[in-house]
């Protein structure tokens, strides 16, 4: 389904959303972020890119599992905490974000699909916003099979031309958002359609950084396992983590029994949010650590995502939004790193 909604109808089509839990990029300081949005005139998609992806709404840093307590018999309680099934929509997400959620499916689907992640994965609608700009210099999704206009993972997926959005429904969840405000849009005319083409073809030069023979890295670092080149890329890491905590396909997690009370017992079971760049991460309780420096960590983040989530679902586990390259305290650029993996030795 292909419509066309004028700029100043946007917060009408989104009032008409009302039974929704509604997410849209706000600004606080200097930064972006999704929060829940009430008031429809406050809208804003003018906007680079917000500092964590949507991921945080599907896959919180932090969930109960379920709740513990014991009574005065000392008989254990359990019980089981799941995400209500509230239907949500989050606007203005970009294509990259949008393609990071479709490969953290595969990690939580498979032969054992994670209840607590498809609860809200599938009462959630995403609805896109295209890049006619790179919201970021470090955007290089055309590098890792991606397209500032890409609808992968999207229910609809909008575009700026100018004074009106153009506005194109993929999936039953998107054409009902759209029904729900059907006297607001209209089908697009074919000057509109053909300056959607112009737009989109233009986004994709507008794109400043690449990496070249990008097919050519994952057999590559197959070999260099052992590399003393991991030792030299780590030098400057400072183990702060932010480049997987803001990266939007990075799902590691922990989990902890947290007590609130001793007598009786009560707790809850808390999954939080992991980074395998903390010496912690892989500590064995004999004490061994099987990537007891950083070398050893920045080598695990770069092969998991180019060689590991490769071999096993056929796709590169990064979607090319530069957050880990634009927040890096020290200037480790992913996309440099990976370049000189791919030339090493030659």
């Amino acid at each position: 389904m292909e419509k066309v909604l004028s700029k100043k109808a946007f917060p009408q089509w989104v009032k008409k959303l009302e039974s929704y839990t509604m997410y849209l990029p706000r600004k606080d300081g200097d930064f972006w972020n999704y929060e829940v949005i009430k008031n429809p005139e406050i809208i804003d998609l003018d906007y680079l890119n917000t500092v964590l992806s949507p991921k945080k709404i599907i896959f919180p840093q932090r969930e109960v599992l379920l709740e513990f307590s014991t009574s005065n018999e000392e008989e254990l309680k359990i019980n089981e905490v799941l995400p209500e099934e509230a239907q949500s929509v989050i606007f203005g997400v970009r294509p990259c974000d949008a393609k990071a959620l479709t490969l953290t499916d595969k990690v939580f689907g498979g032969d054992f699909k994670d209840p607590y992640y498809w609860k809200r994965r599938n009462s959630t609608a995403l609805v896109g916003l295209a890049c006619n700009t790179p919201p970021s210099p470090n955007c290089f999704c055309l590098s890792v099979d991606g397209s500032p206009h890409s609808k992968e993972g999207l229910d609809i997926l909008i575009t700026d031309l100018g004074d009106k959005y153009h506005a194109e429904s993929f999936t039953k969840k998107g054409d009902d958002l759209l029904n729900l405000a059907k006297a607001l849009f209209k089908n697009p005319t074919a000057k509109e359609k053909k300056d959607l083409e112009k737009i989109q073809a233009e986004s994709k030069k507008k794109i400043q950084r690449q990496i070249k023979d990008t097919k050519k890295i994952p057999p590559k670092l197959k070999d260099m396992f052992d590399s003393p080149f991991w030792d030299e890329e780590s030098l400057s890491c400072i183990r702060c983590g932010i480049c997987t905590y803001l990266c939007p396909t990075c799902h590691c997690f922990d989990i902890n029994d947290e007590v609130t009370s001793s007598s009786p017992i009560k707790g809850e079971r808390v999954r939080t949010w992991d980074n395998c760049q903390f010496p912690d991460f892989t500590m064995h309780s004999s004490g061994h650590n099987p990537r007891p420096d950083k070398a050893a960590r920045l080598r695990q983040r770069i092969l998991h995502k180019f060689q590991y989530f490769v071999e096993l679902y056929k796709n590169y586990q990064c979607t090319g939004c530069g957050r880990c390259i634009s927040k890096c305290p020290v200037g480790i650029d992913i996309i440099e790193v990976l370049e000189k993996a791919r030339d090493y030795g030659s």
